[in-house]
Order: structure tokens, then C-alpha cells, then sequence
């Protein structure tokens, strides 16, 4: 959504988002320059859909990209952690990510 309507979103967040940086021509990285959103990732220890090495090439993504972002990655959390109900949820870590998107809309949305 933020690639899509650069002039309307100014924040957004994902919490264990998979395939953020793949191969394909259709990878969500490459939308990174038309984003004016101020951005915030929180990535599992352990996610299937997004290992350490997507991680790793993601965050150069990230870098190279000139806009506003953190990136973490939550010990202890795999894929789902923040969803109540899922085998994966971690309350501990919820609720960091919790604070974490409080915190950047608080900062962003004036």
C-alpha cells in the first residue's frame, strides 16, 4: 500500500512478513523507491518464508533505499508470534511488537 499511494500512507509495519526479498521480478523490495512511508520490520529468529539470508539481502535493500526504517529481529519469535490464538504466539515478544508499532505511529501520525 505504501508503493501504491506514496502520498497517502505515511507509516507502516510488518510483523513476520515472508518473501519480503526474493529473486523474482515481482519481489516486494523492489518497491522500496516509490515508498515515502516512514517503515518498521520485525522478522522472526526462525520463518521459513524469510531465513536469515532474505534477512541479510533485504536489509541491504533497506540501506541502500533512502527513507526511514528499522528492521529487528525478535529472539525466541517464529512465524505467527504476535497472532494470539497461533502455536507460535509469544507474549513476550507480542508485546514488544506491540510498543514498536505504537511507537512508530505515535512518531509519525502528528
Amino acid at each position: 500500500m505504501a508503493a501504491a499511494r506514496p502520498d497517502q500512507i505515511a507509516a507502516g509495519a510488518s510483523f513476520h512478513g515472508g518473501r519480503l526479498y526474493t529473486d523474482v521480478p515481482t519481489s516486494p523490495h523492489l518497491l522500496l523507491p516509490q515508498i515515502k512511508a516512514r517503515l518498521y520490520f520485525a522478522h522472526a529468529v526462525n520463518d521459513k518464508s524469510m531465513q536469515q539470508t532474505a534477512i541479510d539481502n533485504f536489509n541491504r535493500a533497506l540501506q541502500a533505499w533512502d527513507g526511514k526504517y528499522e528492521s529487528e529481529i525478535y529472539d525466541g519469535a517464529q512465524h505467527g508470534w504476535t497472532v494470539r490464538d497461533s502455536p507460535a504466539y509469544n507474549p513476550p515478544q507480542a508485546e514488544r511488537a506491540f510498543t514498536a508499532l505504537t511507537r512508530l505511529f505515535a512518531e509519525t501520525l502528528r
